[in-house]
């Protein structure tokens, strides 16, 4: 239900520029739809490895997936604080998060296997990678970040998108989750006692990954593996 002030300007916009502005939107919903196309194109990739995993093998090394495409506005405020151009195509090639898919593994060498089998495919390109397990952040994240490119075949043509693909751990996860809900209640200025209370959760957490797959090997009597990204 529009305002009488908001009904008031739209009666003052003339036709041309009403029109304008439907074709901006009409734009900008076709932008954010191969987003999320290429969201579940990735979401499919990690389905059929994870199926496969139950059917044919006697471990699944990937206990979750979730996903989420950010809002327009969010896009525009992230557009807006790195000084990019508004238009979709600076958009496209500076703001590489605006789909994001999670994996949640339960080990270390989980995060590693599944981010190989993904990027060895065919039709996936991988952008960039930041390793945050075998190199942590200051505060102690640890997770895997990886931004693939793949093609989303609209009617038009195939349409490279590119998503951001984070994989961690469980306990990793964990850690996240928790930081994330502190650095927000505090506004992002978190006491002192709270971020060294965080880094040695991290440090905890870290050690519950390494114990974990050690018992998890020896249990198997599978072999110490080196988790690495190959090339």
């Amino acid at each position: 239900m529009l305002t009488s002030r908001a009904r008031r300007t739209l009666e003052a916009v003339d036709g041309q520029t009403l029109a304008e502005m439907r074709a901006l939107r009409d734009e900008t919903e076709r932008f954010m739809m191969r987003y999320k196309f290429g969201m579940d194109e990735v979401i499919t990739k990690l389905s059929i490895l994870r199926e496969e995993f139950s059917q044919a093998h006697d471990y699944n090394p990937i206990e979750h997936v979730s996903s989420r495409l950010k809002t327009i506005d969010s896009v525009m405020e992230k557009v807006e604080r790195k000084g990019v151009e508004p238009s979709f195509e600076a958009i496209s090639e500076t703001i590489t998060d605006i789909a994001g898919v999670r994996v949640t593994c339960s080990f270390v060498s989980d995060a590693y296997r599944i981010f190989n089998l993904l990027a060895a495919q065919k039709d996936v390109s991988v952008v960039q990678v930041k390793d945050y397990i075998g190199n942590p952040k200051p505060n102690g994240y640890k997770s895997l970040h990886a931004i693939v490119e793949v093609p989303v075949f609209l009617s038009t043509g195939a349409v490279p998108v590119t998503v951001e693909v984070q994989i961690r751990t469980i306990a990793m996860d964990f850690w996240a989750s928790l930081e994330h809900k502190i650095y927000y209640k505090y506004d992002r200025q978190v006491p002192a006692e709270l971020l060294d209370g965080l880094t040695q959760a991290a440090r905890t957490a870290s050690e519950l990954d390494e114990n974990m797959e050690r018992l998890h090997r020896e249990a198997h009597g599978l072999p110490r593996a080196s988790p690495a990204i190959e090339a």
